[in-house]
């Protein structure tokens, strides 16, 4: 039956306005349940909805996106893991404290507020499943493990303390080894993938109990498990936030029989597949439990794919997504990340924001939805994106003015985004990609600068063209960067 061109009208309007009817404010949303799925080194261009040509199927991940809202313009707020890691979980920009320290030492300081703590704070039951890489008091194995998730807000936690390539290797339930590395593993490199890339790991200590190939599933599962017992639990009134810290598609690839060889994109591709067969797994547990219509789910990526540009032309899969550079860099590949939003009834289906969006805004988005003001010392970079979420921001307000970010092997190397315009601060990517650092010659440019908009992948220098803007940008970055918060509501 085909309707008048009038009626067609009527009907979609109504139909809007049936939707904006059910969605609401700030103040008046219920606690729903949280889930944050942060997958590590997947690049803008693998997940299908977010590149077409993508040469890997991600169904699950492309749900989410068909479900619910896909942010185009998101990023982590440091290219390495770790650095990630810390300004999604305390609101803070990771240059702002000594990520180093990692291997011995937490990086979260005690007291300081996480979107964890917040949640409890709040009434939630709070878990973590996964990869913590954000440091722990380490005086040996066979003691308590302090400065870890059961001290930043989770009341419960089973996970990794990094990476799996970088030893030792070893499961962690609460703040103890379930076993310590007692045994040793050797290291191991894949002779087709040069660096740290295919089946790569570091020997070191391991535990008698793990194997790295099952460690993937093995974090589903207990994910699952977290879900099914919360929504067990008769006598359980308190909603769930979950925390879901996969170690993958990072080194090494380790792909089961099942989806080896499935992929366009060799044993990378096929990790993807795995990666995203796993989330499956755990939005089936949603839907089977009830609880996927009452839960706000954010997918995202930890940083940028270790992914050259030798591989784009065997392979003809660019897990970059035509963005310039990889993992560690300045440029954008290193940081722009896939992030997904769904909330049924509360989030459009199917709609995109091109929204300037970092990971430190979980946190005072989340402080938003539960209408909790942030203590002026918490969250000092986070800015709310919830009334993008829910429609009530106005088209042409922003979420946020700036973004700043320090590369991740070339310490001086700072980038600060402003509107449509990126400024480098010196040369070379900052990162993984080579040439790290160059040093500017007589007349030539001191940094970098693009215009987003009209250049997203960032081709065309325009340093030298516009000083005004390079001399605004570098005292916007200087004050965000001396005066220890970007959120002006924080005190020093």
């Amino acid at each position: 039956m085909r309707f008048p061109l009038c009626l067609l009208i009527v009907l979609q309007a109504a139909c809007l306005a049936s939707f904006t009817a059910n969605r609401v404010t700030a103040g008046d949303v219920a606690k729903p349940n949280i889930v944050v799925i942060l997958v590590d080194d997947m690049g803008y261009g693998d997940p299908g909805c977010f590149n077409a040509k993508s040469k890997i199927a991600t169904p699950h991940i492309d749900s989410l996106a068909r479900d619910g809202m896909r942010f185009t313009d998101a990023h982590a707020p440091g290219p390495l893991c770790h650095m990630s890691r810390y300004g999604l979980m305390t609101g803070r920009y990771p240059f702002r404290t000594d990520v180093t320290v990692w291997p011995t030492q937490p990086l979260i300081a005690p007291g300081q507020m996480t979107f964890a703590s917040l949640a409890k704070s709040q009434g939630y039951h709070t878990a973590m499943v996964g990869k913590w890489h954000v440091g722990f008091k380490e005086e040996g194995y066979d003691k308590p493990l302090s400065g870890g998730p059961m001290d930043c807000g989770f009341q419960s936690y089973f996970g990794i303390r990094a990476s799996t390539d970088i030893p030792p290797y070893f499961y962690i339930r609460g703040d103890q080894a379930v076993q310590p590395p007692t045994e040793h593993i050797e290291g191991h490199r894949s002779k087709d993938w040069e660096g740290s890339r295919g089946e790569f790991w570091r020997g070191g200590g391991i535990a008698p109990n793990l194997t790295l190939k099952d460690v993937l599933p093995r974090f589903t599962n207990e994910a699952i498990q977290v879900i099914e017992q919360h929504a067990d639990n008769e006598e359980e009134t308190r909603p769930l936030m979950l925390y879901l810290a996969y170690p993958a598609p990072h080194a090494p690839w380790l792909p089961s029989p099942e989806f080896v060889g499935k992929s366009g994109a060799s044993m990378y591709g096929d990790f993807v597949m795995m990666v995203d067969a796993q989330i499956g797994k755990v939005l089936e547990t949603l839907r089977k439990t009830g609880m996927e219509e009452d839960t706000l789910l954010i997918f995202m990526s930890d940083n940028g794919p270790h992914w050259h540009d030798t591989d784009v032309e065997r392979l003809g899969h660019d897990s970059a997504g035509g963005l310039r550079g990889k993992k560690g860099d300045a440029w954008e590949a290193g940081h722009r990340m896939p992030m997904i939003v769904r909330w049924p009834g509360q989030v459009q289906t199917g709609s995109q924001t091109d929204q300037l969006v970092c990971f430190t805004d979980l946190l005072a988005t989340f402080a938003d939805m539960l209408d909790v003001d942030l203590p002026a010392n918490a969250g000092p970079d986070s800015f709310s994106f919830l009334p993008e979420l829910t429609g009530q921001k106005p088209e042409a307000t922003s979420v946020r003015s700036q973004f700043v970010m320090r590369a991740g092997s070339y310490i001086s190397m700072m980038t600060i985004r402003s509107g449509d315009w990126k400024l480098i601060n010196g040369l070379g990517s900052g990162g993984f990609s080579k040439p790290k650092h160059i040093k500017p010659g007589p007349g030539n440019p001191q940094g970098q600068l693009y215009n987003l908009a009209e250049d997203r992948n960032e081709t065309t220098n325009l340093y030298l063209k516009h000083p005004a803007i390079v001399a605004r940008l570098t005292a916007e970055m200087k004050q965000i960067v001396d005066r220890g918060h970007s959120r002006t509501t924080t005190t020093d």
